[in-house]
C-alpha cells in the first residue's frame, strides 16, 4: 500500500498538460499535451524527420512531420503538422515552431529524444 502512495503523484504528473514558456512556445515530449492558449494538442507520431545534420552542409534544411490530436473544447482531430507551417485551427493558427534537439550524425536520436513546441496566434 505504502508504495502505491508514493507512486501515485508520480502518475499524475504524466498526464499533466504543459503551460506555455515564457517566450510563448509550449513544448511537450510526445504524447504529452500542450495547452496552447486555446486549444490542447497531443504529438501522437513522428511520421519524417529530414533535417539537415549539424554536422553536414545540406542544400535543403529538410523537415519535420508529425501526427497530432487538437482538443477543442467537445471535439477533436487528428492532424498532420509540419515544422514552420501554421495550421488554421478554430479562429486562429497553430504552429510547430521548434523541434529539439537538432539532428545529428553523432548521437542518433530516439523517439524519447524529441521535444515539440508549439504556439497558437488568434483566437479572441
Amino acid at each position: 500500500m505504502k508504495r502505491f502512495l508514493l507512486l501515485a503523484p508520480l502518475a499524475l504528473t504524466a498526464c499533466a498538460t504543459a503551460q506555455p514558456a515564457s517566450d510563448g512556445v509550449t513544448r511537450v515530449k510526445l504524447g504529452q499535451t500542450a495547452y496552447v492558449d486555446g486549444p490542447k494538442v497531443t504529438p501522437l507520431k513522428l511520421l519524417k524527420d529530414s533535417r539537415c545534420p549539424m554536422e553536414a552542409r545540406c542544400v535543403w534544411a529538410g523537415q519535420v512531420r508529425i501526427s497530432a490530436r487538437i482538443d477543442l473544447g467537445r471535439r477533436s482531430e487528428l492532424r498532420e503538422i509540419t515544422l514552420n507551417k501554421p495550421e488554421q485551427v478554430a479562429d486562429g493558427t497553430l504552429e510547430l515552431v521548434e523541434v529539439m534537439p537538432p539532428s545529428s550524425l553523432q548521437h542518433p536520436l530516439t523517439l524519447r529524444d524529441y521535444r515539440f513546441g508549439f504556439r497558437f496566434a488568434g483566437g479572441i
